[in-house]
């Protein structure tokens, strides 16, 4: 599961955020104090940071400054009631990757999130050459040039929205991802809780993928979601 630290010394607020993410299959650690939260930031490697920027102790600008100094490239999500454009740019300039207004929808603070973690993963995979293009996981790989799938060593043949699919769990192993995250990355399109087609899709990918294999890969959390571990 992916790590998001979430500074924020309003309890109510932090223990509604960590729910609602950890509902969506993020782990969440709370740190009410600013000065905590940098030890804490620092000592234990998270996927991003959710920094509010009125803080007992260091304030968000002043965690954020000090992350960035110590060249840790994790995503920052500052959060703060603060709404003028000369606060959003301070906190931008402290190196911040976006900045979200209080009073907000948890909707709004999820696609934020989401968006921030595409982009870290976007940029991982086009720094070394060949984690650009080979993924792997247990013993499955997909060349995301030659679309060339393969399990144990044999070569899998799949659909195209297959294709999408498995490389959306190469690309999120051991993370739990809701079907509204999977329609929203794999489909492009909003989740309709109406429709099937995510557990029907899986289910094509699984038989493909786990027939014939000891091992199943793609496990299902009920009234939850998908998870590749």
């Amino acid at each position: 599961m992916l790590k998001i630290g979430l500074a924020e010394d309003d309890l109510k607020i932090a223990s509604l955020i960590k729910t609602g993410l950890e509902e969506q299959g993020y782990t969440v650690t709370i740190v009410p104090n600013g000065t905590q939260a940098l030890q804490t930031f620092r000592e234990t490697e998270f996927d991003l940071l959710i920094l509010d920027i009125m803080m007992p102790g260091l304030n968000g600008i002043e965690i954020c400054k000090a992350i960035r100094s110590s060249q840790q490239e994790v995503p920052i999500l500052m959060l703060t009631a603060l709404g003028t454009i000369d606060d959003k740019v301070i906190g931008l300039n402290a190196g911040a990757d976006d900045y979200l207004v209080k009073p907000f929808h948890f909707r709004e603070l999820l696609a934020r999130i989401e968006a921030l973690l595409r982009r870290k993963i976007s940029d991982t995979a086009s720094s070394p050459p060949v984690a650009n293009h080979l993924l792997c996981f247990d013993d499955i790989s997909m060349d995301t040039y030659s679309k060339e799938v393969k399990r144990d060593g044999k070569i899998i043949e799949l659909t195209a929205k297959e294709h999408t699919l498995l490389e959306l769990f190469l690309r999120n192993p051991n993370r739990l991802l809701s079907r509204q995250y999977i329609a929203e990355n794999a489909w492009d399109i909003s989740f309709d809780t109406g429709t099937n087609v995510i557990d029907v899709y899986v289910n094509f990918l699984r038989k493909k993928i786990e027939k014939g294999f000891n091992r199943k890969l793609i496990h299902t959390k009920i009234g939850m979601g998908y998870i590749l571990k």
